[in-house]
Order: structure tokens, then sequence, then C-alpha cells
């Protein structure tokens, strides 16, 4: 018997999955057409829960510009890890989620879109291609404390779905994840068969939203 926190996260975790299919079958149908642009909204993430601190005074005018202090800088890989939060399957598709959390002393944000791609292994050969964008979640900048993470979540078409010689299935053994803006990549261990048919895109990731798969 589920409790119902677990039934509560996993309902919601599925009315995710089910809006996400809603959007892939969106870019399917429309094409490469780009979605319109979506508010922008910032979320601060925390390692533990805790009560939301009162925003910084503005400066005065009188005080030099130099003296403000600036934001936290992006988040670099460096800074990261991956890892893997809840799965699911629906309608023909793998639903995973992908969690980067902040490894370092360092508060830092993230905004947009990660790469991914399925590859052969760490520094190996990409299969198929990469993650198309899913508009599901809007653009957010997302504060990462140490200790805090944030998550996307990537869609991949299920092999049995399709005929073979559209799909064209291959073994894939991990995940290439390049947080938003960042130039170095993360790998997660990912066993799972692929398609990799030249030209078409098999897989999806929405934009980085803040907190984890017990946050669904």
């Amino acid at each position: 018997m589920y409790s119902a926190a677990a039934t509560g996260r996993r309902a919601r975790f599925l009315a995710l999955a089910a809006g996400a299919a809603g959007a892939a079958g969106l870019l399917t149908a429309c094409g490469s057409g780009t979605p319109a642009a979506a508010p922008t909204k910032t979320v601060t993430t925390t390692a533990a829960a805790a009560a939301t601190s009162a925003p910084a005074a503005a400066p005065s005018a009188a005080t030099p510009a130099s003296t403000v202090p600036a934001g936290p800088a992006k988040c670099v890989s460096s800074q990261l890890q991956a890892s893997l939060g809840q799965g699911q399957g629906a309608a023909g598709t793998l639903y995973q989620l992908i969690v980067l959390t902040n490894t370092s002393g360092s508060t830092c944000t993230l905004y947009g879109y990660p790469g991914v791609s399925f590859v052969t292994g760490q520094g190996g050969s990409v299969i198929g291609a990469p993650a198309a964008r899913n508009p599901l979640i809007p653009d957010t900048l997302i504060t990462l404390q140490p200790g805090a993470a944030a998550g996307a979540l990537v869609g991949i078409t299920d092999t049995g779905a399709l005929p073979q010689s559209a799909c064209q299935p291959g073994t894939a053994g991990w995940l290439q994840i390049y947080p938003p803006g960042a130039l170095g990549s993360l790998f997660v261990q990912y066993s799972a068969q692929v398609c990799t048919r030249p030209g078409e895109k098999f897989m999806t990731v929405t934009a980085m939203h803040a907190g984890t798969a017990s946050s669904f």
C-alpha cells in the first residue's frame, strides 16, 4: 500500500509525464517551430527546507555602483553532480528525471535547457540524436545553494512503440549531460534500448526546474 504522501507524489509525477507527452506530441506534429517565449521566473533552491529570507534592501542613491555585490555566477560542470531521479513509462514514451546537484561550496545559478544525449560510455560516441527541447516547463532562473538540486524531465521514445525500420533500435549505456550554458559534460549510467534512426528525434528534455522527484 502506498502512503498518502507517496500516492500524492506519484500522481503529480504522472500528471507531469502526461503533460510532457502532450508537449512532445506537439513537437512531432508541428516540426521544428520555435514555441512562444514563456515568462521568466526566478527560484532559489536550498539543500534543506528553510524559511524564505527577506530580499536584500536596494542600495541607496548615494551608494557607488561598484560596491553593490554581484549575483551568483552560472553553475559550471565542475560544481555539479548528475544523477537519476524518478522514472515512469506512459503512452509509448519513457520519462526519466535527471538531477543536477550543487556539490561545491558556492551558490550558483542554472537557467534554461540542459543538453542531453545517449553515449556508448564516458567520453564515448553519441548514439542517435541529442534531445529536442520540450517547452512543457518555462525557463526559470534557479539559484542553487551548496547541496541543493534541480531537475529536468527527459522523454525517451519506447523502441517497442515503433516499427524497427522507423526506430532502428540500438543499445545505450550512459547519458551525457551538459548543464545549461556549460561547456563541460557530466555522465550518468543509464542502460536502455533506444531508437537511433538518423535524422529523427526520439528524445526530448524540458528546461531545468527547482527540486527533484520528491517535489512532484
